[in-house]
């Protein structure tokens, strides 16, 4: 056992002093404003050894908060944990800093159940459900989706990466979406580094694609994600089949 886990307080005092000055000397872009009590709850459950994730969470939010990009609100956390000597955080630490982030930057107007914590998009489900409201408007309408909507994939995945990078590649990715169309907007993840974007036809559709390339490049650049994501992303159109019985069987399909 570790000798600044013998005195309860001082030894988390301490820690939180490590890794605010080794995160300023690393990761840190703004040193003004670094301190949040949010990461003093965290020093403190690390230091007691308990479950660092509710802290994680809301660190998170406090970082989103202060407009923290989600890759140095990563990188800060994983410097706390080598500060405690750890050889790295653990992947539910991660995960629920990266949801708290989530949670604090955009407004989740979806049901849990229907939005991924990862990227904070839409699940495949959610995209059925908002993908049956579109078949049944246009068979109200007399019209064919085929006609009228199509989906738009994105593809920003690389290869051989491990779980702290995918978590916050969908995250990066999300929030490069969100950017592009805007919240509410029916977006989904359908698995790391693949989303799905329903979309209505029209002349310039092309042209937006090719707008949507260059805007998840660039967000990828600012929030210092460029080596987390395929550079440049891999970007299409889906057709929609004539029924959502046979749309919701290519949701399922373009799962991965």
């Amino acid at each position: 056992m570790s000798s600044h886990t013998q005195v309860p307080g001082n030894g988390s005092a301490a820690l939180l002093q490590r890794w605010e000055s080794a995160s300023i000397d690393t990761v840190w872009l703004r040193p003004g404003d670094w301190y949040t009590p949010a990461a003093e709850a965290l020093a403190e459950a690390l230091d007691a050894r308990l479950d660092t994730a509710p802290a994680a969470y809301r660190l998170g939010q406090a970082r989103s908060g202060a407009g923290v990009g989600i890759t140095e609100a990563i990188d800060d956390m994983a410097v706390l944990f080598k500060a405690a000597g750890f050889e790295s955080a653990p992947i539910r630490s991660i995960r629920a800093l990266c949801e708290g982030w989530t949670a604090g930057s955009e407004p989740i107007l979806e049901a849990p159940t229907m939005t991924d914590a990862e990227s904070g998009l839409g699940t495949p489900e959610y995209l059925v459900q908002r993908l049956a409201e579109v078949y049944g408007m246009a068979s109200r309408g007399g019209v064919e989706v085929t006609s009228t909507h199509a989906l738009v994939m994105v593809d920003v995945s690389v290869e051989a990466t491990d779980p702290w990078q995918r978590i916050a590649r969908n995250a990066a990715a999300g929030e490069a979406l969100r950017g592009a169309y805007g919240v509410g907007h029916p977006m989904a993840r359908m698995g790391d580094g693949l989303y799905a974007v329903l979309v209505e036809r029209g002349a310039s559709l092309g042209q937006g694609i090719a707008s949507l390339r260059d805007h998840i490049s660039d967000r990828a650049q600012a929030m210092k994600g460029g080596n987390l994501m395929r550079q440049p992303p891999r970007v299409w159109i889906e057709s929609l089949p004539t029924t959502h019985a046979f749309a919701s069987d290519l949701v399922e399909s373009l799962q991965r």
